[in-house]
């Protein structure tokens, strides 16, 4: 394999395009059909939907990647016993990358549905596809070949906006600047007239927007397809967090047909969280990006349905009769049972009442390495004194040159796990202010944060700071507005009351809907018990559809 990846990855080369053997082959050859190449056509298209994969049986397959220029560059070459793909066949998105025949190429073209069964059927030859689909991502990701080319100054907030979006989704995007590349000024010159329209994304079908919201660029590149007409499903899941994302793996994996929405990206704010230490399995720790992505790819592998950004909207249910969800896009879906994994959003402090139209200019609800970069070497603000707020101030320690804690409390011990209570005392540039709440933020869309304003109780006393960045880790309010036309009941603070029934605990006041992980009334707000829940409240689901006598999945 040849272009621009690590050392670390070509180490995994044998991982990445392995191939099969003349048995292997044979048994991977039975879920698809026999198609023939002519020498130089096109096999698979960047920004086109692929048909699924190709295990190639004679000749050659080149693939390549397009950089920020829309140059090609060699990836791999399928030979005999290779196959083609990655994660973008699970769920029928287009390809990232060009596939062309080299010579005459006999090949069996396994279409998308099909992989899902082989995934399933043959678990060697499914461990084997879908770990190199997986690895084959992350190569792509790193080099940003195939997805879309963001225009403009990496500093932007409203790049920025558009960065964490795609990484948060694992989308390869990649980044033209112009103060340095001399194509990006002449393409801004040509599509940009006024500085509003910045930054560009230049689709990788050609298409160009200009400063688009997420739900346009996600439109762009095929993360929201249509919807198959007169579809049903058995469950519609409210939310892609660790909760939601542990029901579709394994509603998909019982068989249950599942659909997934979610706002803005998969893990929700575990999906930001810099590390996570004391999850079961994992003695070195792991990202949250990392955890939730496995979870992510996991649900497509058994046939879950993702569509993200989407938003639900309203319920409307009606007694002996599919539910039907309304989306933020217009369209309504229809479904047997619905669990609402929704979570919650992020909570803005009172005092600050100008925090929405700086959010994305310098006030953070999460801290990825993106936001990381942009803070790097400057002070600044982090509020909140749980697990969340725990790793984010580690982790931007690394980067800033200090990172002032606020917290409403008189410690940490009562919110934060142990070992971040220990790691963040014995990091110098780690200043915990208790007893102190943020009291005021300075700044405009234009300018961005220009200074943060804290008070503190005892003794009682402001603070103001030249700072440009707050990192804000206050807990949420449950985002439960779009139940209110279907009778759920909820609780004094808004959260899904459940457990009317011993034998549907995690079911609502309204049959066929039920309620986990941080939505749910009483809950613990930890993603290994929301992980618990979406596993468990399958058996629910089958449960409550074996009473009804709708005939489970074959």
């Amino acid at each position: 394999m040849t272009g621009p990846f690590s050392p670390t990855r070509e180490a995994r080369q044998a991982q990445m395009f392995p191939v099969l053997s003349p048995e292997e082959v044979a048994r991977m050859g039975r879920f698809g059909t026999p198609r023939r190449f002519a020498d130089g056509e096109r096999i698979v298209r960047t920004g086109k939907p692929s048909p699924g994969v190709y295990l190639v049986l004679s000749g050659t397959v080149r693939i390549t990647g397009r950089d920020a220029h829309g140059q090609d560059f060699p990836v791999v070459e399928h030979g005999p016993g290779s196959f083609s793909g990655e994660l973008s066949q699970l769920s029928g998105r287009p390809s990232l990358v060009d596939g062309v025949a080299v010579g005459e190429v006999e090949a069996i073209e396994i279409p998308g549905e099909q992989v899902h069964t082989l995934l399933v059927a043959d678990a060697v030859l499914g461990e084997k596809l879908m770990r190199a689909m997986i690895l084959r991502r992350v190569a792509l990701i790193e080099t940003g070949a195939g997805g879309p080319v963001l225009v403009g100054s990496p500093s932007s907030p409203d790049m920025a906006r558009l960065r964490s979006f795609l990484s948060r989704n694992g989308i390869p995007h990649q980044l033209l600047d112009p103060a340095s590349d001399a194509d990006a000024r002449a393409f801004i010159e040509r599509y940009v007239p006024e500085p509003a329209g910045l930054p560009l994304a230049v689709c990788p079908d050609g298409e160009v927007l200009r400063n688009p919201a997420e739900s346009e660029l996600a439109h762009c590149i095929g993360m929201v397809d249509d919807e198959p007409a007169g579809a049903i499903y058995d469950v519609v899941i409210a939310g892609a967090r660790p909760a939601g994302l542990a029901a579709a793996v394994y509603a998909g994996s019982e068989g249950l047909s599942v659909l997934v929405i979610d706002s803005r990206a998969f893990g929700g704010q575990a999906g930001a969280s810099a590390r996570i230490e004391n999850y079961f399995g994992f003695p070195t720790g792991i990202t949250g990006q990392a955890l939730t992505a496995r979870g992510y790819a996991q649900a497509q592998k058994f046939g879950a349905r993702v569509l993200i950004p989407l938003e639900a909207r309203r319920l409307a249910c009606s007694p002996g009769e599919p539910m039907a969800l309304h989306l933020s896009d217009g369209r309504v879906v229809r479904t047997r049972t619905v669990v609402i994994a929704s979570g919650a959003r992020y909570r803005r402090p009172a005092e600050c009442g100008n925090l929405m139209a700086l959010e994305g200019r310098g006030v953070w609800y999460w801290a990825s390495p993106i936001e990381a970069k942009m803070c790097a070497g400057e002070e600044v603000a982090l509020v909140g004194g749980g697990n969340s707020a725990g790793q984010a101030a580690v982790f931007l320690a690394a980067h800033a040159r200090k990172v002032w804690m606020l917290v409403r409390g008189k410690g940490l011990a009562a919110s934060m796990s142990q070992y971040l209570v220990d790691r963040i005392a014995a990091t110098p540039n780690i200043e915990l202010l208790t007893g102190t709440e943020i009291a005021g933020i300075v700044g405009t869309r234009d300018t961005g944060i220009t200074s943060v304003t804290w008070r503190s109780r005892d003794p009682a006393r402001s603070e103001t700071r030249p700072i440009r960045h707050v990192f804000l880790f206050l807990g949420a309010d449950p985002s439960t507005g779009w139940l209110r036309d279907c009778d759920v009941a909820l609780d004094d603070k808004g959260f899904v009351a459940t457990a009317h029934d011993a034998m549907l605990p995690h079911q609502t006041t309204v049959p066929g809907v039920f309620a986990i992980g941080d939505v749910r009334a009483g809950s613990v707000k930890r993603v290994g018990a929301a992980i618990g829940e979406g596993a468990s409240v399958v058996a629910q689901i089958h449960a409550y559809l074996a009473a009804r006598s709708i005939p489970a999945p074959a």
